[in-house]
């Protein structure tokens, strides 16, 4: 289901010196850790704790799933370029009987997005940002002027195989199966290379879209691969939370054991805004209420949700995005429950509020650790 856009972007006042802080929204002086939970504006806070955890609105929304109708979209015009299909029909993605409950959830999502972002205090704009968290926005939208679309990438959620065609339909790459080591910045054309007033035109004009994953899962798989691969991961993260967390450490450790309670508490003491980009939460690397994203896609449907966009953006034929790789083995719920199940509840429990924003603006379930669950 295609989502609508949420709201037009406000009129262009100048651009604003990035050097300059502007006036800080309630939710951006938030801080985590050992000060406190997020100083979350109670309205925003509650509505979506309810949204996360419960199925109710769910349930209501199957209900009424026949009365909804999205507007359609219809993509920017490309001159030369060639069409992968025929035009997108109203209503976007096409989903058969079997998938209701994921069209449920794309208009939860929407809903929810609306909801929150319309709340007051919340950013409209990038430039409503302090200037730290709008670097953070800018640094990770990729831009493609040649079809027209801005793409916010989220590590752990098949990012580079979105680099990758997005070399591609710039030439730089002769087709996505080509076996290179991913360089993540050279040959890509993000929104902090631009000046404000390009910033603000491809914001306005362009098709916008990011995709997402179960918080936690993404979490699973950024520990599993920077803490047991990434030897550079492993000596610049890895010492130092087994040196600040493990008793009886010593000052040197090697940081190629850390435990996944390990990583949780060294998460419980992070700034959000200040985390390394791998478990960001999503909330704060795409900016979903200052940048109106015409969709959301998902992991769980990574290669449909994909190919869709590529046709809205009249991609060539020739260009799909990568199959995933029979080696390759991603954290699964099943892998996620074990690890959640084994951590401590109290742990958890300080963990969800640093991605509560993530589960309930991306329709994303809260975990279920009761003894009961952890027992099946």
């Amino acid at each position: 289901m295609f989502p609508r856009p949420l709201t037009p972007l406000a009129a262009s006042k100048g651009a604003e010196p990035l050097g300059r802080t502007p006036r800080r929204s309630p939710l951006s002086r938030a801080r985590a850790g050992l000060g406190g939970p997020p100083l979350l504006l109670p309205s925003m806070l509650m509505f979506a704790v309810i949204v996360a955890s419960s199925g109710l609105l769910l349930m209501i929304e199957r209900g009424i799933l026949s009365e909804i109708k999205p507007l359609p979209l219809h993509p920017p015009s490309h001159k030369g370029a060639a069409w992968r299909g025929t035009a997108p029909k109203p209503g976007g993605l096409s989903l058969d009987a079997g998938d209701s409950d994921l069209q449920v959830r794309e208009d939860v999502r929407n809903r929810t997005l609306r909801a929150v972002c319309g709340q007051p205090g919340m950013p409209r704009d990038p430039w409503d940002l302090p200037v730290g968290q709008r670097r953070t926005l800018l640094r990770h939208i990729l831009v493609s002027d040649r079809y027209r679309f801005l793409y916010c990438y989220v590590p752990k959620v098949a990012c580079s195989n979105w680099k990758r065609v997005l070399k591609v339909l710039a030439g730089v790459l002769d087709n996505v199966d080509v076996r290179l080591k991913m360089d993540h910045r050279s040959d890509l054309v993000f929104l902090a290379d631009l000046r404000p007033e390009e910033i603000r035109y491809r914001l306005q004009h362009y098709f916008k879209f990011l995709f997402v994953r179960d918080p936690l899962e993404r979490l699973l798989s950024a520990y599993r691969n920077k803490f047991g691969e990434i030897r550079e991961y492993q000596q610049r993260y890895g010492t130092e939370i087994v040196r600040r967390y493990r008793a009886g450490a010593g000052p040197s450790p090697a940081g190629d054991d850390v435990t996944f309670p390990e990583f949780l508490r060294y998460l419980v003491d992070e700034d959000p805004e200040r985390m390394n980009e791998h478990w960001m939460p999503v909330y704060h690397l795409c900016q979903p209420c200052a940048v109106h994203y015409d969709f959301v896609g998902s992991y769980e449907r990574l290669e449909a949700d994909a190919n869709q966009v590529l046709e809205w953006v009249r991609a060539p034929p020739h260009v799909r995005f990568p199959a995933r790789q029979a080696w390759y083995r991603p954290a699964s719920p099943e892998s996620l429950h074990y690890h959640l199940c084994n951590a401590p509840r109290a742990l958890l429990q300080d963990v969800l509020p640093k991605y509560i924003l993530d589960f309930s603006l991306f329709a994303y379930p809260l975990p279920n650790v009761t003894r009961e669950a952890c027992h099946q």
